[in-house]
């Protein structure tokens, strides 16, 4: 079998105890496969690193390397997540665009192309995630790798009247027509991806050609379903179901983050209590939001405006014996989270803008079939496409989402029960090992010959 590498912004070496889609999905591909995991090890240096340090684990080969500081600030904090991911998630209030960023983005992926090739096989299949990467491929193909290079994008790809705000856009286009496999997480985010390939270079005009999927991604459905029934009944998650008296658990998860709408998710649970005074002291509204880029202004600033929110809602309708919100800003274990998500009624997964959004689905898989809670879930994350037996709301639409939280709470056992099971089939059929296997074989041109999926791997004709 061809080797496989994967190459990601970071890899996880040191643990994460509450990892992203990205790391699932790829640790997921690599130990079904074994091969090479490149990239990041999170540490910074004064200039460039001469080696890239090699680890063993469990079948699996890490490759990593620091990166020197100039390009942490200017390529990873800078273009990164300065520039590309506010333009990608929508945010062109929070957007920015300086040459020297962008000529670190660039030295940055140089960089990553010439320390990766020194570790590749001619029968290597080549697989880079997400868009601190996006010409990696084209760095690569410059340096004469003629190895299969496919590239999956975690995040939405935006409209071409978002994206031509970004001076370098047909660059970046460019960038992407290097891979033999573009992957999206939506149709959505693949037809824009395609109509910027049109209005940049032209049809017909691209060399060399790309093929198009998507390749929505999934959770381990299994070992979900079996770490929540396990850790709901130990520990931290069991006194905190004692804590609540009886109460009924509306649960957030998310990484503190502009596009998780987490501001319009407070105001909006402002609404409910609002609204709905007989739900005063029934429940309890839990939201864990661990630090994301601590070094990025926007961060802080919501971090300080969540604090303020929950204050004012607690001063406002708390009593003696109940708290309204509890709003932790601390990382939890992945399993420890997963048993949180189990113990609650309603889940509230209300972004402004997401590429997939796993704590939807996770959510799902995580629930007691006999008595399921409620997803609530913003028409804006990439599940929305998939969860449709979720409760669909506008997140910007506080008073919408304060009427699906009562819906949620109120709604009766029998038709939770066939919500769910069909939220459970989706997730089935688009579980994180299909992902995987579906893009490998698209990239590899071994198309699969099994019943289509419910949201099937669309690939399009050459660009």
């Amino acid at each position: 079998m061809n080797r496989l590498v994967n190459v990601s912004n970071r890899v996880p070496m040191k643990g994460n105890s509450s990892p992203g889609g990205l790391a699932i999905g790829i640790l997921s591909a690599m130990r079904a496969s074994g091969g090479l995991w490149f990239g990041w090890n999170g540490e910074t240096v004064p200039s460039e690193p001469e080696d890239v340090e090699i680890t063993i684990r469990e079948g699996i080969t890490y490759a990593t390397l620091p990166l020197p500081q100039h390009l942490y600030d200017q390529h990873y904090s800078g273009f990164s997540n300065g520039t590309l991911w506010p333009l990608f998630h929508y945010f062109l209030a929070g957007f920015r665009y300086e040459d020297q960023e962008y000529a670190a983005y660039r030295e940055a992926n140089v960089m990553f192309a010439r320390k990766l090739i020194e570790h590749l096989r001619p029968s290597d299949r080549i697989w880079i995630h997400d868009y601190h990467l996006i010409p990696l491929g084209e760095e690569l193909r410059t340096l004469g790798v003629k190895q299969r290079i496919g590239f999956f994008l975690h995040v939405p790809f935006p409209h071409f009247e978002v994206l031509r705000a970004l001076p370098k856009c047909a660059e970046i286009v460019r960038a992407l027509l290097a891979y033999d496999l573009v992957g999206f997480q939506t149709e959505t985010d693949r037809e824009s991806f395609l109509d910027a390939v049109r209005l940049t270079h032209g049809v017909g005009n691209c060399q060399p050609s790309a093929r198009t999927g998507v390749f929505p991604i999934g959770v381990d459905v299994e070992t979900v379903g079996q770490s929540a029934a396990r850790t709901a009944a130990t520990g931290v998650v069991q006194r905190t179901v004692q804590s609540l008296l009886g109460r009924s658990l509306i649960i957030g998860a998310d990484r503190l983050d502009p596009s998780k709408g987490l501001l319009e998710r407070f105001r909006a649970y402002q609404h409910f209590l609002e609204d709905y005074p007989e739900e005063r002291g029934q429940v309890t509204y839990l939201q864990i939001a661990p630090l994301g880029r601590q070094s990025v202004r926007a961060y802080s600033q919501i971090r300080d405006a969540l604090e303020q929110s929950s204050g004012r809602t607690n001063g406002r309708f708390a009593d003696a014996d109940w708290t309204p919100v509890r709003y932790l800003n601390r990382n939890y274990p992945h399993a420890t989270l997963i048993g949180f998500l189990r113990a609650a009624q309603v889940c509230l997964v209300t972004p402004l803008r997401d590429g997939m959004n796993l704590v939807a689905k996770e959510f799902v898989a995580a629930q007691n079939p006999d008595d399921p809670g409620v997803l609530v879930l913003s028409n804006m994350a990439g599940a929305a496409r998939e969860l449709t037996d979720a409760l669909l709301v506008n997140p910007y639409d506080t008073k919408g989402i304060a009427r699906a939280i009562q819906s949620a709470l109120v709604m009766p056992l029998a038709e939770r029960r066939v919500r769910h099971e069909r939220l459970l089939a989706i997730l089935h059929e688009n579980d994180i090992h299909r992902w995987h296997t579906r893009f490998l074989e698209q990239l590899t041109g071994e198309s699969p010959t099994s019943s289509a999926p419910a949201v099937p791997s669309v690939v399009s004709d050459s660009v």
